[in-house]
């Protein structure tokens, strides 16, 4: 008789530590996707083989760690399956550290991203349809003056691609970006009593949008502590 083999709580201990965004429900949403196929047991609960974990680990790591999009990922599984190792994907530099040259007139922090769409959706793994979505809310933006999409993009990407598996659809997070809205609506305003001098404006702006992400995590934790 075959090893009754794994319950989803454990499966998601033994990946937790390396994986901490890991969750019940995108290891079920990885199953509906075709990605993993756990047996039953006669009582219906699914049960994983050191296999299916091994695979939940592939999926997990190229999400992580090379941005590859599901797309990509089933592609690769189908490989394996057929005992073809998958060609590695290209290296992803991570970001460079954030330097005065990368501050631009409005004060924001601008790493040097100049991403296509296509390339926007490879890297994030987010379907068309979502991006689609997200630019009618003005979610994501193409970089102001240019064709191209930069970290903010990439970044909002991939937050969209990991809570969709959560149940948070791309148009939800017009909440986020209301939030925010009001947030730079401050900041401006602060830093408005500096406009005589640009680059004192420039660089209290930043200053004063970093105390205000970590009032804004703060706040949210206060908020979640008391719901």
């Amino acid at each position: 008789m075959a090893a009754p083999g794994l319950a989803i709580g454990k499966v998601l201990t033994l990946l937790k530590t390396e994986y901490p965004d890991i969750s019940i429900s995108k290891i079920r949403f990885l199953e509906a996707e075709g990605l993993i196929t756990p047996e039953r047991a006669p009582s219906g609960f699914r049960r994983y083989s050191k296999a299916d974990v091994e695979r939940l680990r592939y999926i997990l790591s190229a999400q992580k760690n090379n941005y590859l999009p599901l797309k990509v990922i089933r592609d690769n599984l189908d490989l394996i399956d057929q005992g073809i190792d998958p060609a590695p994907p290209e290296p992803i530099e991570p970001p460079k550290p954030v330097t005065e040259e990368h501050i631009d007139t409005m004060g924001g922090q601008r790493p040097p991203v100049r991403l296509s769409r296509e390339e926007l959706l490879d890297r994030s793994g987010l379907p068309e349809s979502s991006l689609i979505e997200l630019e009618r809310q003005g979610i994501i933006r193409l970089r102001r003056g240019t064709y191209f999409y930069g970290w903010e993009s990439l970044t909002l990407a991939i937050v969209a691609a990991k809570l969709a598996p959560l149940g948070i659809e791309a148009r939800q997070l017009r909440v986020v970006k209301n939030a925010a809205d009001h947030e730079v609506e401050l900041i401006l305003m602060t830093a408005s009593h500096y406009a005589r001098r640009p680059e004192i404006a420039r660089r209290a702006t930043l200053e004063i949008a970093e105390v205000i992400m970590q009032a804004h995590a703060a706040l949210l934790q206060v908020g979640l502590d008391h719901a």
